[in-house]
C-alpha cells in the first residue's frame, strides 16, 4: 500500500543524534542533553493539585468541547488583556487548541488546498514548513537569516509575494524565532499588517515564546497591531510559560471568520483536551499570573552560563534575546562537516548532544541549536566537555 503523504517526509534527522546519545550513555559515559526542547522545569504547582481535584469529579471524565470550555476562552482573553492590552471576544475570537502543533496543522487545511501557496520562514520549527505541505498546498520558503534581522526578513516576505506566482495566501510567522531566535518589534509587525490588509494574506503568528525573553525585551503579540483583527490569527501555548509541555493546553485568537472555520473543522475531528486539564489550566491562567517571569529568569540564567561559557572557548555565537535555545553558527575550524557530522562529534568526542541545524531546513546546515533544558551546572560541564572536545578551537 502507499501511504499517500508518508513517503515524502524527510529523515527526522534529531533521531540520528538522540540515537547516539542513548548509546553513548548506555556505555556508562555522561552525555549532557541540550538537543531536544522538552522543558524540564515542574508545572506551576496550582496546576498539578487543580487536576487532580478535577479529576475525582466524574462529570469530567465525559466528552468536553472542542473549542475549550468557557471559563478557559475567557481566562485566555484575561491574559491578552493583562499581559498584551487587547481585549479579545472569548466566544468568537478565542478557540481552545490540543497543543499548538495540532492547532496550527488543522488552520493549515482551513486556509489552504492543493493549489495554495503559504509563506514560511527557513530555518524553522519543522510543522512550520510541513504543515502546508500536509494541507497539499505549497510551502515557499523565506530566509529569516541569522537570527539578527527581523526587518529585513519581513523585507523579504514582500518581496517573495510580490515576486511569486500563484500569489501565497498565507504567511507564518514565529517571533520569538525557533530555532534562529530572531525577535521582532511592534513597528516590524505593523508593517507587516499594513502590508496583508492591502494584499488580502492571513497572518499566522506562532507566539509559542510569548514570555520567553531577555534582558528586559518584551515581545509583542500581533493582536496589538491596529487592523491586525482584520488578517492575522496568534497562537499562545502553556508549554513554555507556564512549563506545560505534556498537558497539550493551546490557544488560536484573533480573526474570527479563522477562529470560527477552525472550530467547525475541529468539531468533526476532536472533543477537545480531557476537561480536568481544561480546568486546572483555567485556575492556572487566573492565579499563576508570575509564573511566566519565574520560569524566564531561569532561562535567562541559563541563556548567560551558555553564551559566556562558549564564547571562553573560542566559539563565538549570537547572544539570544528569547526562546529557551541559542542557534550557534559552527566554528570555522570545522563548519566543513555540516550539522549532522559536526553535531555527531559533539556527543563522541565531548559528551554533548545538540540538535543539527540542517533538521530546520536550507539554512541550517551551518548551526547547530541548543536548548537551554539543563541547569547552569551541567551546562558548565557541557562547555568543559566542549573544551575537551573542540581541538581546534584556538
Amino acid at each position: 500500500m502507499e501511504f499517500r503523504r508518508i513517503p515524502g517526509l524527510p529523515p527526522y534527522v534529531f533521531t540520528i543524534i538522540d540515537g547516539l546519545k542513548i548509546e553513548a550513555r548506555r556505555a556508562g559515559r555522561d552525555v549532557v542533553d541540550l538537543g531536544f526542547g522538552n522543558p524540564d522545569l515542574p508545572s506551576p504547582q496550582i496546576a498539578v493539585d487543580k487536576l487532580a481535584e478535577a479529576a475525582q469529579n466524574s462529570r469530567n471524565h465525559r466528552y468536553s468541547a472542542s473549542r475549550g470550555i468557557p471559563k478557559l476562552r475567557e481566562a485566555v482573553a484575561g491574559l491578552y488583556q493583562r499581559r498584551f492590552g487587547v481585549s479579545l471576544d472569548p466566544d468568537t475570537e478565542i478557540i481552545s487548541t490540543i497543543g499548538a502543533k495540532e492547532g496550527f496543522s488543522h488552520l493549515m487545511w482551513v486556509l489552504l488546498q492543493p493549489g495554495d501557496v503559504a509563506l514560511v520562514p527557513t530555518p524553522s520549527y519543522p510543522i512550520h514548513i510541513w504543515g502546508p505541505y500536509f494541507a497539499g498546498a505549497d510551502a515557499r520558503q523565506v530566509p529569516i537569516g541569522d537570527g539578527t534581522d527581523a526587518a529585513g526578513y519581513i523585507d523579504r516576505i514582500i518581496e517573495a509575494w510580490e515576486l511569486g506566482w500563484p500569489k501565497p495566501r498565507v504567511v507564518v510567522l514565529s517571533f520569538p524565532h525557533n530555532p534562529t531566535t530572531t525577535v521582532a518589534t511592534k513597528e516590524d509587525l505593523q508593517r507587516l499588517v499594513d502590508w496583508a490588509r492591502d494584499k488580502d494574506v492571513v497572518l499566522v503568528h506562532d507566539l509559542a515564546y510569548a514570555d520567553m525573553t531577555f534582558d528586559g525585551f518584551e515581545p509583542p503579540s500581533i493582536m496589538e497591531c491596529e487592523g491586525a483583527r482584520e488578517v492575522a490569527v496568534e497562537l499562545y501555548s502553556m508549554t513554555k510559560s507556564f512549563s506545560m509541555a505534556g498537558w497539550r493546553v493551546a490557544f488560536l485568537v484573533g480573526r474570527r471568520d479563522v477562529v470560527g472555520a477552525l472550530a467547525k473543522l475541529k468539531s468533526y475531528l476532536d472533543y477537545g483536551t480531557f476537561q480536568p486539564i481544561q480546568i486546572a489550566a483555567t485556575v492556572t491562567l487566573n492565579e499563576a499570573t508570575e509564573f511566566p517571569q519565574e520560569i524566564s529568569s531561569v532561562y535567562e540564567s541559563r541563556r548567560d552560563a551558555l553564551h559566556d561559557g562558549l564564547q571562553r572557548i573560542g566559539w563565538d555565537i549570537h547572544k539570544p534575546g528569547g526562546t529557551m535555545f541559542a542557534w550557534a553558527r559552527i566554528p570555522e575550524p570545522y563548519r566543513d562537516m555540516g550539522s549532522i557530522e559536526f553535531a555527531t562529534h559533539l556527543v563522541e568526542e565531548c559528551d554533548v548532544a545538540v540538535s543539527p541545524g540542517v533538521g530546520f531546513g536550507p539554512g541550517g546546515d551551518e548551526f547547530v541549536r541548543f536548548a537551554l533544558i539543563e541547569n547552569e551546572h551541567r551546562i558548565g560541564q557541557a562547555i568543559r566537555g566542549l573544551k575537551r572536545g573542540l581541538t581546534r578551537l584556538a
